[in-house]
């Protein structure tokens, strides 16, 4: 009687084991389908934030800003660049970016520190990165701004994202640009005087 009993129950349960295991799979499978894999773009936000918040003398935040892409002699853009040493800003003018005008200022890691905490309070990190065509910012946004953050472990760029005013190409940068940009150019104190030599 015992033994009959076992062997009625085995099956049942095996069959509840597989059942179970395939749910777990289809679930997953879902969550990849139509979440996306949310672990690579945690990792990727965690990778940017920690190398924004990383105050070492050989990491570096950079906004670069262009304009209209119109004849190369009309071209204008600008660049602000600061880490724990120095700020700079230069415009150009030109898509082979001849400099217009440029100011430097010494900087320190405290001033360095709030600056790149203030970023990540604007959520500068926590857009992902585009892959292959759709990171190519080439002729995006033609009569338009478009705007590209990144941050650098020397001249390596950790991770980009790009913005621009056109409706049309929203790019990766999930953060409010007017709110990061300001940032960046009130790094510089002479920034409305370069900025006027330009007029973007």
């Amino acid at each position: 009687m015992y033994n009959s009993n076992s062997s009625r129950i085995f099956p049942v349960v095996l069959v509840l084991i597989v059942v179970a295991i395939v749910i777990a799979a289809l679930v997953s499978v879902g969550r990849m389908i139509l979440g996306g894999d949310t672990s690579t773009t945690q990792s990727q936000t965690n990778v940017g934030r920690d190398a924004l918040l990383d105050t070492a003398t050989d990491h570096s935040v950079r906004m670069t800003v262009r304009g209209p892409i119109v004849a190369d002699e009309n071209f204008r853009s600008y660049r602000v660049i600061a880490n724990p040493n120095n700020r700079k800003m230069t415009t150009y003018s030109g898509y082979l970016d001849n400099e217009i005008s440029t100011k430097s200022y010494s900087n320190n890691s405290k001033a360095y520190e709030e600056f790149v905490y203030a970023l990540d309070k604007a959520n500068l990190m926590k857009g992902d990165a585009l892959a292959d065509d759709k990171d190519d910012t080439r002729g995006i946004c033609a009569t338009g701004k478009v705007y590209e953050f990144e941050v650098l472990e020397g001249k390596d760029v950790v991770k980009r994202l790009w913005t621009s005013t056109c409706k049309g190409s929203p790019g990766s940068l999930k953060a409010s640009v007017s709110q990061v940009e300001a940032l960046f150019v009130s790094q510089i104190t002479d920034s409305r005087e370069l900025l006027k030599t330009i007029d973007l």
